[in-house]
């Protein structure tokens, strides 16, 4: 009987370790479940939290992108404006440059203008210097004209330095400077011709001297008059006495060149040039065109007109 209730109470304990022992998997097996669910539920959270944060991300990217499209569209067309600008600019500097040139171009022809005005003027006052050495009478006149003169070429030459110093920022004063230089070289080629004219006068006056001086002295008895001015048609009215000497010249000896004609007249080439220019342009003359230099021949109708002139006469 005691081995039984021995027995009885031992399975009884044992009953009660192994309920126990469910009862603790049990509790195992539902705290696994209530951690798992935690952090199942923070892991949701967690990754909605990444995704809001990625979707606020992909906004500002997008918004970014979108600002930088803009910024890209501005640049390119600042880019095409400062092309067009560039291109503009070029236009503007080449057509500058090409107007600069085509100034400088009408610069370098008055330049060489007013040079050959110079030269013409130095070899005018050599001229003047030669008659001063042989007529005596007109030495104080030659001298002044002499100074005229010098005093002349130095404003021409300081009036051409300052007009190709500011030859771009003072291109109306160099116009204006121009003309007046114009009017000067003028109004001295007009002294000239008058001073030729009195030379002209002067020298017959001393021939006539010289004939009646040897006259005497030799005894004669022979009166020496005037000689009698040629008559010449109109047309030879307006030459002077140097184009006269030409058209006599080569009605004399025939065709001549304008250096051939230089040598005999002692003008400069410049002059000698436009004295062949405007006694053909005029009609007095015939030019052969088929080469250089040209060959002058005097018209039939100069020929009948200077052969119509009286020549000088005498009584003895």
């Amino acid at each position: 009987m005691c081995d039984v209730t021995s027995k009885s109470r031992v399975n009884k304990l044992n009953h009660g370790c192994v309920t126990a022992k469910s009862q603790e998997n049990n509790i195992t097996v539902d705290l696994t479940v209530a951690i798992f669910g935690v952090l199942l539920a923070i892991t949701a959270v967690a990754g909605y939290e990444y995704y809001r944060q990625i979707r606020m991300v992909h906004r500002e990217y997008e918004k970014t992108q979108l600002e930088y499209e803009k910024s890209h569209q501005q640049y390119e067309l600042s880019l095409k404006e400062y092309q067009k600008a560039k291109d503009f600019l070029g236009d503007i500097v080449l057509s500058f440059g090409r107007e600069l040139k085509r100034e400088s171009e009408k610069f370098d022809s008055m330049v060489t203008k007013v040079e050959g005005s110079i030269s013409t003027a130095d070899a005018s006052y050599r001229r003047t210097e030669r008659l001063e050495n042989k007529i005596e009478p007109l030495e104080t006149q030659l001298m002044v004209l002499n100074q005229t003169q010098q005093e002349t070429i130095e404003k021409i030459t300081a009036n051409l330095a300052e007009n190709i110093q500011n030859n771009i920022n003072f291109k109306t004063e160099l116009t204006n400077e121009r003309a007046t230089l114009q009017t000067k070289l003028q109004d001295i080629t007009a002294i000239q011709e008058a001073l030729k004219n009195k030379i002209t006068v002067l020298e017959e006056q001393i021939q006539k001297v010289s004939i009646a001086s040897n006259a005497v002295q030799e005894g004669r008895t022979e009166v020496v008059l005037p000689p009698v001015p040629i008559k010449r048609d109109k047309a030879l009215a307006a030459l002077t006495v140097t184009e006269i000497a030409v058209l006599e010249m080569l009605l004399k000896e025939g065709a001549k060149t304008a250096p051939e004609i230089k040598e005999r007249v002692s003008l400069s080439r410049e002059h000698t040039a436009r004295l062949m220019k405007k006694i053909y342009e005029e009609g007095y003359v015939e030019r052969e065109a088929g080469k250089i230099p040209f060959r002058y021949t005097i018209k039939k109708e100069m020929e009948a007109l200077l052969q119509k002139a009286e020549p000088p006469t005498s009584t003895q």
